[in-house]
């Protein structure tokens, strides 16, 4: 028999990833339908109805090539949404309407409780706090890094002193420009004498440095585990992505059900996971993405990633 009914993929325009799991999900005659929240008014409009009908929300989503009926959504891919700024309007007008784009295109999209999310944005949300990660790596039995979190710059500075070498961190990606010119936050060393009392405007992330031999990139898509390991000789391998080797390898069992474990604790379909290999082959957690790219991992090893979402939203239910 066949399943009509649709995934939907939200993401921004230029996304080589989500064209690869569109690709697989189209070779298995899975009817697809991308948006992006930031096309809402000039191709993209949605509608639905509360209260009056017999399930608890009915209504459309609809672009200039699809229609789709929000009841029979089989899945969702949220990918990499972009949200409308509404640059031709004054700027409280523009807030007004983002907000309510927000809660009201989001909140129809949220209210839909048949399809699988991957993932769901609130749980995304949630999984994307670090704090809340080191505690929940640690309870789940993973090695944590020393880190101190902390607006106060005595603190800073006592801790980076108390270690051989320590980094600073972002707390979250966050898009940044100085002088009009975009600047990425990387793991980059830091010495006491470089804090001062600037650190006290928000809190900021301190981290005992791992002692590297490479670095683990794990990717889990629903039960499935794809473990890279990753060669570069940099304290931030993502500084240079021309300078990394890679090799396929098994992680050890205990390490693997704690990962799953750590998605099911946030309630997560998929999820990618930085780890740090210190000189012992000992794994050291560094980190969450919950919507991670790997696309470029495909590439380099012929892992069936891609393959890997495509059949998870097909089925359309947790694993």
């Amino acid at each position: 028999m066949t399943d009509n009914r649709p995934v939907l993929v939200a993401t921004e325009a230029d996304d080589l990833t989500a064209d690869m799991v569109i690709s697989e999900l189209n070779r298995r005659d899975v009817p697809v339908t991308r948006f992006n929240p930031a096309d809402i008014g000039a191709a993209l409009t949605v509608s639905a109805r509360f209260g009056s009908c017999p399930v608890p929300a009915t209504g459309q989503l609809r672009t200039p090539s699809r229609t789709v009926e929000l009841a029979e959504v089989r899945s969702v891919y949220w990918r990499r949404p972009v949200w409308p700024a509404f640059d031709h309007l004054s700027a409280d007008d523009a807030r007004f309407a983002a907000a309510h784009t927000r809660y009201g295109l989001g909140g129809i999209l949220y209210a839909l409780n048949g399809p699988l999310w991957v993932n769901h944005p609130l749980r995304n949300a949630a999984a994307d706090y670090k704090p809340a990660q080191l505690a929940v790596a640690q309870r789940l039995g993973l090695t944590v890094p020393p880190t101190l979190v902390t607006n106060d710059p005595n603190e800073a500075r006592a801790f980076v002193e108390s270690h051989d070498q320590a980094i600073f961190k972002t707390l979250r990606w966050t898009p940044y420009q100085r002088g009009g010119v975009p600047l990425t936050g990387w793991a980059d060393p830091v010495v006491a004498t470089e804090i001062d009392e600037r650190v006290a405007v928000a809190p900021h992330l301190f981290q005992a440095v791992v002692n590297k031999a490479a670095d683990l990139r794990v990717l889990i898509v629903g039960r499935q585990v794809f473990a890279v390991r990753i060669e570069s000789g940099m304290l931030d391998w993502r500084k240079d992505y021309s300078a990394l080797s890679y090799r396929v390898v098994d992680l050890p069992d205990p390490v693997e059900k704690a990962l799953l474990a750590y998605l099911d604790h946030f309630g997560l379909a998929s999820g990618s996971f930085d780890i740090a290999i210190d000189e012992a082959g000992g794994l050291w957690w560094l980190e969450l993405n919950p919507n991670g790219q790997w696309g470029w991992l495909e590439e380099s090893t012929g892992l069936a990633m891609s393959a890997a979402f495509a059949e998870l939203l097909t089925q359309g239910v947790a694993p």
